[in-house]
């Protein structure tokens, strides 16, 4: 299941990609911020395969600001999407999940949620607030055979962090380690990891994918 809200387009665009591979897939419009939404999203899914194995929470939006200009409606559209929508979405998915004592969730973090990051302060909240609220969740539905892990990006190339400038993203090169910018696969690969029987035995946790950016 592929969700959207901004951009339906998208949506429909990658729901076929799915089924052009080999896939299943179902387009779903609905807006994370709102409860309704996120019950739409859930019933959608249950409504077209049956069950609800994992939960990937990837939305997130970024209004960059330095704290003493940020704006209330820039801090609370960040919280928002990045956090209140994780948390809307995994109470609505959480329910079937426990009823078939299996089940995965994943939530999109960043390593501005570790270390913060000038300019990004309502960023940073949200994502650290994603960190605590999957070791939370981890502990609530161990029990029922459910694992709930954060995987936290660094420099990853994607539309949001290629509107930076040319020099502003060697500045950030030179900061990592490995030398060179992450690419979606790498975080794909992951959650995919994460998803997987593999990691059954892994919860609770924090998987930095960052090219080694933040080690201490």
């Amino acid at each position: 299941m592929v969700n959207g809200h901004k951009d339906p387009a998208l949506v429909q665009s990658l729901a076929e990609e799915i089924q052009a591979k080999g896939g299943q897939a179902l387009g779903v419009i609905a807006d994370i911020c709102q409860a309704q939404g996120c019950s739409q999203l859930i019933q959608s899914t249950l409504s077209k395969f049956g069950r609800l194995d994992i939960m990937v929470n990837n939305a997130g939006i970024v209004r960059d600001q330095l704290l003493i200009r940020m704006s209330d409606d820039e801090w609370d559209q960040v919280i928002n999407t990045n956090l209140r929508g994780a948390f809307l979405c995994t109470r609505a998915a959480i329910r079937p999940m426990l009823k078939q004592r299996w089940g995965r969730i994943i939530n999109i973090a960043s390593i501005a949620g570790i270390v913060g990051n000038s300019g990004q302060a309502n960023y940073a909240a949200a994502k650290a607030g994603l960190i605590a609220f999957t070791k939370s969740l981890a502990r609530e539905v161990a029990s029922r055979g459910i694992t709930a892990n954060s995987i936290a990006p660094g420099f990853i190339k994607t539309d949001m962090t290629q509107r930076l400038s040319a020099s502003a993203q060697e500045e950030i090169i030179k900061k990592i380690p490995l030398g060179f910018v992450g690419a979606p696969e790498d975080v794909a690969e992951a959650v995919a990891f994460l998803a997987s029987e593999k990691a059954r035995y892994i919860t609770g946790q924090v998987l930095v994918v960052d090219g080694g950016f933040t080690m201490v």
